[in-house]
């Protein structure tokens, strides 16, 4: 993809191109230029019918004009443009010019140097009336010289100064176009460029509000985590180690070895339940599926799981490209995918479930959807404040990764859980 720095570069490089060429043009060209004149009216001289007068004319003439030459090659390289020295360099040469197509009207290609170089060496306000001197000098050459021996060549010459000047002016209108097309479209570039730098800006803000985002839900995740285990501990755990003590404490100041034993066997399947519930909140802790497995590795072998445990027909899909993701993506999305899980297992009544992952511009999305008898999610209770369980359990594992959850499902017309959270690569 091209981006608006290398647009502007290449634009950059074609315009130096050209203003390379057309300084070299404006070096060379007017010796050129000269040259031609000079050789040309040497080579008519005899069919001009130039006498001795003209010849004394032309040789300092052409003289003059090297020497003029000579000393604009040095001054030109100090000089800014325009510049007095330029003004002087343009007024001198056309006088030369003027007075060589006098001699030879083939003189008049030194004075066409006018034509290309006017706006570098005067001022706007001369630009106007060095060009039409510049017609004047073309315009008689072209009527046979000047003056004009009669008045059809008053005419003639006056027909060629209108049609040189109306081309002189086309011309002029067609470049100003152009420099115009070419500074719009220098704007653009650089335009282009101060947009693309913007958006590079505000994805790289993207990007870190990502990261606070992860930060801030694994902080919260992780007091989410406390109150959860908190609450498991003092509902089950706590509770069943004092119904151990209290068991203890009849097997103590039992009557018979009878009485002994049965409250024995009490504490002991107490204790075994207690254990089981400890080992249950370590494993919810974080999810053992993903120690070594990717997401949808993982999610794949909790879905065919669930399936062998319910009986239930259960496929796993995923579209899109499946990439590493950051762990707390990867975590929620298993945690909500189970909890999903969960859910069908004990309400649902379905007898086919589909769970979909599609990795998509931006975002990820978890879909899972049953047959089963569904409900009105209207009718559900407001939340309750607790994040560990069903909807509202999902909903803030989503809430908290800058995602959403939502539920689509009627009675009797099976039930769709959608959770999307933004796509945020592993670091």
């Amino acid at each position: 993809m091209t981006t608006g720095t290398d647009q502007r570069g290449a634009a950059e490089v074609a315009a130096r191109t050209v203003q390379e060429r057309w300084a070299n043009f404006h070096r060379y060209g007017p010796w050129g230029l000269l040259g031609v004149g000079v050789v040309l009216s040497v080579a008519t001289a005899h069919v001009v019918g130039m006498d001795r007068l003209d010849w004394y004319l032309f040789v300092p003439l052409s003289v003059a004009a090297v020497v003029l030459q000579l000393w604009w090659g040095r001054a030109m390289r100090t000089r800014p443009e325009p510049s007095r020295a330029g003004v002087l360099y343009y007024w001198v040469r056309w006088a030369i010019a003027f007075v060589g197509s006098l001699t030879n009207p083939f003189y008049v290609f030194y004075a066409a140097c006018g034509y290309f170089d006017i706006t570098r060496l005067v001022p706007a306000r001369q630009i106007r009336p060095g060009l039409f001197a510049a017609i004047v000098v073309v315009a008689g050459s072209q009527s046979g010289g000047l003056p004009p021996d009669n008045s059809s060549g008053w005419i003639l010459f006056g027909g060629l100064l209108a049609v040189n000047s109306v081309l002189v002016g086309f011309m002029g209108h067609i470049n100003n176009k152009e420099q115009e097309a070419e500074r719009v479209q220098i704007e653009t570039i650089a335009e282009l460029e101060r947009t693309n730098t913007a958006l590079q800006q505000a994805m790289d803000e993207n990007a870190q509000l990502h990261t606070q985002l992860l930060v801030q839900a694994r902080e919260a995740g992780v007091a989410d985590e406390r109150r959860r285990l908190a609450a498991e501990i003092h509902d089950t755990i706590a509770q069943g180690l004092a119904g151990i003590i209290a068991q203890l404490q009849v097997v103590a100041n039992a009557p018979t070895l009878e009485v002994a034993r049965e409250h024995l066997d009490r504490a002991s399947g107490l204790a075994r339940h207690s254990l089981g519930e400890a080992r249950r909140s370590v494993h919810n802790l974080s999810p053992a599926a993903l120690a070594d497995a990717t997401l949808p590795e993982a999610l794949k072998k909790t879905v065919a799981e669930w399936a062998g445990r319910t009986g239930v027909r259960a496929e796993f899909t995923v579209t899109g490209t499946a990439e590493p993701l950051h762990d707390e993506i990867e975590a929620s999305l298993l945690r909500i995918a189970e909890e999903a899980l969960s859910n069908a297992a004990r309400h649902a009544h379905a007898t086919r479930l589909g769970v979909t992952l599609s990795f998509m511009a931006g975002e990820v999305t978890l879909d899972v959807r049953d047959d089963g008898r569904g409900f009105d999610p209207i009718a559900l209770p407001a939340r309750t404040g607790t994040a560990g369980f069903g909807l509202d359990g999902m909903r803030a594992r989503a809430e908290r990764l800058a995602g959403d959850v939502t539920v689509e499902s009627e009675p009797g017309g099976g039930t769709a859980i959608s959770a999307r959270v933004p796509l945020v690569r592993h670091d």
